[in-house]
């Protein structure tokens, strides 16, 4: 057991796994492992393992005689939770913030009608006390981003589709980014009431009314990031979504 080497580790695979996605190192290029030993101050054999993570996300591959080369983007295995962090790190990427919002409208909508018709009091609890975080979050941009996350992921949990639940890493992926971005600007509104509207219809037990109110919380996310990506002041920008 040695804490310090496996840390050492799993920072390594987010370096260059970070340069990888952010295009520093693009597909097709070659990696030359002497190199980064020496840059990044580390052993072969951490250097190794590293790589091999890498390889395992579909990033990278070494063949005889080519080498160590960055696989086409075609390869990544873009679900892979690292994967969806790192794209989320850095320069906003905004057509990966578009993609991760059209994923969210065919989910979440969908999740909320099932969540309104299977929800159970352990369900209802979780997402009361995740808006009730959220009520208190304030102007804490961090809090404010954790408790949306709690409410979205039990909302997905609610829905009791074991397959659907494991789509809370590309919907956490785009509500940190999205959150951030939102939160830590000036002028976003009160995510609460939006987001007690969709507590109050699974409650009710209304799928129909559920998914509206989900709609009109993903309506609200895309407005927020075109205002943000593309500099435009909105007065009745809420960050809700």
């Amino acid at each position: 057991m040695n804490p310090p080497t496996r840390n050492l580790h799993h920072q390594i695979v987010d370096i260059i796994g970070e340069r990888i996605v952010s295009g520093t190192h693009e597909p097709g290029s070659s990696l030359y492992p002497d190199r980064m030993e020496q840059e990044l101050g580390v052993s072969k054999t951490v250097l190794r393992e590293a790589l091999r993570v890498l390889a395992s996300k579909g990033l990278i591959e070494s063949r005889q005689k080519r080498g160590t080369f960055v696989r086409p983007r075609s390869d990544w295995n873009l679900l892979d939770s690292d994967l969806l962090r790192w794209q989320g790190t850095g320069a906003v990427d905004e057509n990966f913030l578009t993609n991760l919002g059209e994923v969210r409208s065919i989910v979440e909508p969908a999740a909320a009608r099932l969540a309104a018709r299977r929800r159970d009091d352990a369900d209802l609890a979780t997402l009361t006390e995740a808006l009730k975080l959220m009520a208190e979050a304030g102007g804490d941009t961090q809090a404010s981003v954790e408790a949306d996350l709690a409410f979205h992921r039990a909302l997905l949990s609610a829905a009791h589709n074991e397959l659907l639940t494991r789509m809370e890493v590309v919907i956490e992926a785009g509500l940190r980014v999205r959150d951030h971005l939102v939160h830590s600007g000036e002028g976003w509104g009160d995510p609460v009431p939006a987001h007690r509207s969709v507590l109050d219809a699974v409650r009710d037990r209304d799928p129909e009314a559920a998914e509206r109110a989900v709609q009109h919380l993903l309506d609200q996310a895309t407005a927020d990031l075109d205002g943000l990506t593309h500099d435009v002041k909105d007065p009745h920008r809420g960050g809700t979504g």
